[in-house]
């Protein structure tokens, strides 16, 4: 009885969960071990193909392109610069003024609120033969490029960057918030400058906050869509084609559902491992905290 008790409160989210989450979870991988397409007699009359889905990734020449694509543009635009660039802007912000830090802090939190469809049409723009950053370097005299035709990761990349910086600073911003003055002041006093504060004070406290960043960044980064799609379609050919482009690919355009499903299963089984691994290390370094 108060087990009952303890969770009815919480049982219509947990069914909302298993409807709209674990459903579509579970169908998905059923989907993939079957023959399902968009049109024809499959389309109807689905027959079970146990792993033969999973096994033609081993055989098709663009699936290894689409991994270590994705992989890049994770490791790149995610990973690095924008935890990187995250920190610096909200390291910066915490010593200018206030001014000029709510001027920074409205620039970069514009990118972010922008609908991700708005945002690949604007950094379409800013790509494109005729687009922005052509005309700019034509005034400077400088070579114009067809950027999302030679370099189409480069420019989604960059994209990338430009978009979901501001939510790592703004991660950032809160946890340097918290940190205590005085610690920063005993480390000054101690005659550490700048950077021996910020490396031997503020990121050991801050370690937590790191750590949910990578994970969550990750995580949204390895399903980016709609910003690719809209600047590159996945091309030129398979040029730009990330997993989530490839499997929406595989499913609607050849019209190969099952295929697409073992696709978008084989992510989620990686987004998996990136959460373990996060949340264990969070585990590890709240533990070493306690202490």
């Amino acid at each position: 009885m108060k087990f009952a008790k303890r969770y009815w409160t919480v049982l219509p989210s947990m069914i909302l969960l298993c409807v709209f989450m674990v459903g579509p979870i579970l169908w998905a991988f059923y989907g993939s071990l079957t023959n399902t397409s968009l049109t024809g007699v499959n389309a109807v009359n689905a027959q079970f193909v146990g792993m033969k889905n999973y096994t033609h990734m081993f055989t098709d020449r663009d699936f290894p392109n689409s991994v270590w694509l994705t992989i890049i543009f994770v490791l790149v635009s995610a990973i690095i610069a924008q935890n990187l660039l995250g920190m610096a802007v909200a390291v910066l912000m915490s010593r200018a003024n206030k001014v000029v830090s709510q001027f920074v802090s409205i620039s970069v939190i514009a990118a972010w609120v922008l609908p991700e469809m708005v945002a690949g049409f604007a950094c379409y723009a800013f790509f494109s033969r005729e687009g922005t950053l052509n005309q700019i370097l034509g005034v400077i005299g400088l070579g114009q490029r067809d950027w999302l035709y030679a370099f189409p990761m480069f420019a989604v990349i960059l994209a990338n960057i430009w978009r979901g910086t501001a939510f790592s600073m703004m991660n950032y911003q809160a946890a340097i918030g918290e940190v205590d003055k005085s610690l920063i002041e005993a480390s000054v006093v101690d005659g550490a400058n700048a950077w021996q504060t910020f490396i031997h004070v503020t990121v050991p406290v801050i370690k937590q906050t790191i750590m949910t960043n990578l994970m969550l960044i990750t995580l949204q980064t390895m399903s980016a869509f709609t910003l690719i799609f809209v600047m590159t379609a996945g091309g030129p050919g398979v040029k730009s084609s990330t997993l989530p482009i490839y499997a929406y690919k595989a499913a609607f355009k050849f019209g190969d559902i099952g295929y697409g499903s073992a696709i978008a299963v084989v992510m989620l089984v990686i987004g998996a491992i990136f959460g373990v691994i996060y949340i264990r290390a969070l585990k590890d370094e709240k533990g070493v905290t306690n202490e």
